[in-house]
């Protein structure tokens, strides 16, 4: 498959290239090769062109849902950092909710290098405003963190942290939230305990 020169562009125009890949299957197939591409500038405005596509036409995208639900279990970082993304992208498409099915593979990632487990605790609101049924089930994840491998865990619970904020209101644990929020303030990363501060300043009925 030929290549198409923007994607070779460190200044091509996302967005043009993703209004392209709107109606071009054959360009859509190329961006899905050039995500695994080993040249940075050709992975990266494949994933950004993708992201766009998949939030003006999340339907666009939906019939690769298998393709990147295979990355999860990628040894690459980088593809597994794609995957998580894309796939919370098109999760306003998912009527036959796949995601049950990749669940646990998805939040296995908590394990897994920090890039990824961040992330994936970062955007578990995302997932919750999609699939406000899933909120126990995530939030029990995210306040187990603790009970992860993960050697920087405060760093972990700084997502988590930005996820609770976003759905608090409607989480059923509220109590269980707000210590494990209380707890981060001891912890060892400057960027947690201020989360943290927020959070309780902005949640914690005790402290007002």
């Amino acid at each position: 498959m030929s290549l198409t020169p923007d994607l070779e562009n460190k200044k091509a125009d996302i967005k043009k290239l993703a209004q392209k890949a709107l109606y071009d299957n054959r360009f859509v197939d190329e961006l899905l090769e050039g995500i695994l591409s080993k040249k940075d500038v050709i992975r990266s405005n494949s994933f950004n062109t993708l992201m766009m596509l998949s939030e003006m036409d999340a339907e666009r995208l939906y019939h690769k849902w298998n393709l990147f639900s295979e990355l999860l279990d990628s040894e690459n970082t980088y593809h597994k950092y794609i995957a998580v993304y894309l796939i919370v992208n098109l999760l306003s498409a998912d009527k036959d909710k796949r995601f049950d099915e990749i669940f646990p593979r998805f939040y296995a990632l908590l394990e897994d290098s920090i890039v990824v487990a961040g992330h994936v605790a970062a955007l578990s609101a995302r997932i919750i405003h999609a699939r406000p049924e899933l909120e126990p089930r995530i939030t029990e994840k995210l306040l187990d963190i603790d009970k992860t491998s993960q050697k920087h865990k405060y760093l972990l619970k700084a997502g988590a942290i930005d996820s609770f904020d976003s759905y608090f209101e409607g989480a059923k644990d509220k109590e269980g939230i707000l210590r494990f929020v209380r707890q981060a303030l001891a912890g060892d990363s400057p960027k947690t305990r201020k989360k943290a501060k927020e959070f309780l300043k902005k949640w914690d009925k005790q402290d007002a």
